[in-house]
């Protein structure tokens, strides 16, 4: 079920057959899981689809007999050799960070030329060839999985001498857009030394507490060595922020964090950030700044409103 390496099954195989003792029989299967954080049981009872790597008939009778609750619900069911399917649930992964990364290069592009990147991500995704998913300009990607991911089926495709120059352009762009907030932070406030920052969201993303590979850790870290003081509010991940981040501040709640902040930062889209008090927000600020890395409000809006907002690949 596990996320492995192209191969692996050959490797239990060898290790079974190298310790088996007596005419047991013994199949192994890859079965990817495609569970996303914050709605694992969700996807668990209505998956997209079933992936089922067999090479014994017996064991796809058995993973056919498992899964025909499923297959009697019409969700589809892909049986394959065992090494696509291994490669299957890398490959997924990996093209939806590629779609991030390619809207995240496109947002520079939007903003040099005056474009708005959701209106371009709206226009690509009517595309029925594209559609509208995993098109959203922002601060990276992060998790458990896609950064693992990515760098784990580079190095499969080095260690098979490929080319893997796609890939290790959408690392470099992620990497990159991790801290693309900052310029545009400092073009506001040049100087960060004792300034005080507030940072809404520290998870990877809404609806979980995960922080790993989390963009506002490494932008929270590298406004602390410019001398930046920090105030943040995260829904349910500040807990586990605390066992990376230290000297910051955290607050019980999104207005606590801003009180006489110099800057506000938006580091993940809680839906409850959305529907604040835009009012309170701008007169608890102690400058009206605020720098949207996921776009979550209308630039024209929040400039009617007397902010000096900015956002990621709009105007």
């Amino acid at each position: 079920k596990s996320t492995v390496p192209v191969g692996t099954a050959d490797k239990v195989k060898k290790i079974i057959k190298e310790n088996q003792k007596g005419k047991i029989e013994v199949d192994v299967v890859s079965n990817p899981e495609f569970l996303k954080e914050g709605s694992a049981i969700k996807d668990f009872q209505n998956p997209d689809r079933v992936v089922i790597g067999s090479d014994s008939e017996k064991a796809k009778k058995i993973m056919e007999k498992l899964y025909n609750p499923l297959a009697r619900a019409n969700r589809p069911i892909l049986f394959t050799d065992i090494k696509s399917a291994e490669l299957i649930k890398y490959a997924s992964n990996a093209m939806l960070a590629t779609r991030i990364s390619f809207m995240n290069e496109l947002s520079h592009l939007s903003e040099k030329v005056g474009a708005d990147i959701k209106k371009v991500a709206q226009g690509m995704g009517l595309d029925n060839r594209i559609g509208p998913r995993f098109l959203q300009a922002g601060i990276g990607y992060g998790g458990s999985c896609f950064p693992k991911d990515v760098q784990a089926l580079i190095q499969t495709i080095k260690k098979h001498k490929c080319d893997a120059k796609i890939l290790e352009s959408v690392e470099e762009v992620n990497q990159k857009q991790k801290l693309s907030l900052l310029p545009k932070l400092k073009s506001l406030i040049p100087k960060l030394k004792d300034k005080t920052i507030a940072v809404w969201g520290l998870a990877f993303k809404p609806k979980t507490d995960d922080i790993r590979e989390a963009p506002a850790i490494q932008l929270i870290q590298e406004l602390q060595k410019q001398g930046a003081k920090i105030k943040a509010f995260d829904p349910v991940a500040q807990k586990n922020s605390k066992k990376y981040l230290k000297n910051i501040e955290y607050a019980e709640n999104p207005y606590k964090a801003i009180e006489n902040a110099d800057a506000l930062l938006i580091a993940t889209e809680w839906d409850e950030f959305r529907e604040l008090d835009k009012e309170k927000i701008k007169s608890l600020l102690k400058t009206p700044y605020i720098i949207d890395g996921r776009n979550i409000w209308e630039p024209q809006d929040m400039k009617n409103l007397g902010f000096n907002y900015v956002g990621v690949g709009r105007q």
